[in-house]
């Protein structure tokens, strides 16, 4: 059976060098169950919040400045302790060592896994293998080698929750801290639990909410809010941006929105990251981000085969927009964050009510981030979208929903529970 290291190797290499400053491997460098989470610190706490009013290009000091006839105003930003949230989002091959940790045997049990998931199905989108017939603790696999940095873009709010879950209960190996790029970063190497159900967040409440003061999280909508748009040197307007790669111009439309990023196209990797400010979306006046791993170029590959059975027309107006490289676009937040703008959207642990105000029994959430095939428009501060936590459906065939990790209180090198 073939093993999965190759695909991981390059990884790897700069994950030990980026850890530990030494091209040595370190123990866990062979552990088949560990993360590398690399966080940057949101300070300033007691900030001031905005008000937004959804899908429109304003901001407000307060919800009282703003219009009362359309769509109601909200309150956000404002965030009372300092936090850490993923520099970048969590990665292909980081959701494939969390597979193969809490599902060792390949059950699938959890449903964390999907048809439309596989690159058979789905050449175009497939990001993660499953083989009934692989050793235990390997029957999921990175779909190629071009997914592996990729973010993983197929979650529910419950799956993330699991993921953070599996962090939370699991062990730091190692906690480094470093400054870089203006900013201070704090790099986790963690070996993962099987435990996913309960942890952070106890996942037999429906409407879970934090269970401990410390530890990893989903960020709230104001912790993403905040590291995405809050400029701590009150650059943009009332010290927020209008997208998280730079202040723009509120009610210029999409003017001085950041460039679209260029995918190569058998590998997903950014090839314009000169064209500064820069993010993945779909620009107006041209198309969206693309790319087809180099494994699908057949007949029909991406171009018509998936999961859903539609013809090459329907197909190629629902399906545009790749995901793109974490990172790669190399545009920063002001708090030095990547891709909070364009690629995947992602979840926040947000509870909010429903649109229709009936929630029929579920739970919804709220999402943040514009989203590699919409316009600028959906990673201004007031895009402040929302689905149920369990949208299944969505999670089939919508392969642009992501995560990005939090980090609450003082998590310490050997924490567990």
């Amino acid at each position: 059976m073939r093993s999965r290291a190759p695909v991981h190797l390059a990884l790897l290499v700069g994950v030990v060098l980026a850890v530990t400053g030494t091209m040595t491997a370190p123990a866990w460098a062979d552990d088949p169950g560990v993360v590398v989470v690399r966080t940057v610190e949101v300070a300033d706490p007691g900030n001031a919040s905005i008000g937004v009013v959804p899908f429109t290009d304003a901001i407000y000091a307060s919800c009282a400045e703003a219009p009362t006839s359309g769509p109601e105003c909200q309150t956000i930003g404002a965030v009372d302790h300092r936090y850490g949230i993923g520099e970048l989002e969590v990665t292909v091959a980081q959701w494939v060592t969390f597979l193969n940790t809490v599902d060792p045997h390949g059950r699938n049990a959890d449903r964390l896994w999907t048809r439309s998931q596989s690159p058979r199905a789905w050449p175009e989108y497939g990001q993660v293998d499953r083989r009934l017939e692989a050793p235990v603790g390997e029957h999921y696999r990175v779909a190629s080698r071009a997914w592996a940095d990729k973010p993983y873009g197929f979650a529910t709010f419950l799956s993330a929750a699991r993921f953070v879950n599996a962090l939370d209960n699991g062990e730091v190996l190692r906690k480094k801290e470093a400054d870089r790029h203006g900013f201070h970063r704090v790099t986790y190497v963690v070996r993962l639990s099987a435990r996913s159900g309960r942890g952070m967040y106890d996942l037999r409440k429906p409407a879970a909410t934090r269970s401990h003061h410390r530890g990893f999280v989903v960020p709230s909508q104001d912790e993403w809010v905040k590291a995405a748009y809050f400029d701590p040197s009150g650059g943009g307007t009332l010290s927020y941006w209008k997208y998280p790669t730079n202040p723009g111009v509120f009610g210029d439309g999409s003017a001085t929105a950041p460039h679209p990023t260029a995918l190569g196209f058998t590998t997903g990797d950014v090839v314009n990251s000169g064209d500064q400010p820069l993010a993945g979306f779909r620009p107006s006046d041209g198309p969206a981000p693309s790319w087809c791993p180099a494994a699908a170029q057949l007949p029909g590959g991406c171009s018509t085969t998936n999961p859903f059975g539609m013809g090459a027309t329907a197909y190629a107006k629902a399906f545009v927009g790749g995901l793109g490289t974490v990172g790669q676009a190399g545009t920063r937040s002001p708090w030095g964050t990547l891709d909070q703008g364009g690629n995947a959207v992602e979840w926040t642990d947000t509870i909010t009510p429903p649109p229709s105000g009936r929630d029929q029994g579920r739970v919804w959430r709220r999402l943040h981030g514009g989203v590699a095939n919409a316009p600028a428009y959906q990673m201004w501060p007031s895009a402040i979208g929302l689905q149920p936590q369990d949208n299944v459906f969505f999670a089939r065939t919508y392969p642009w929903l992501g995560i990005r990790v939090g980090v609450i209180g003082d998590v310490e090198a050997a924490h567990g529970r």
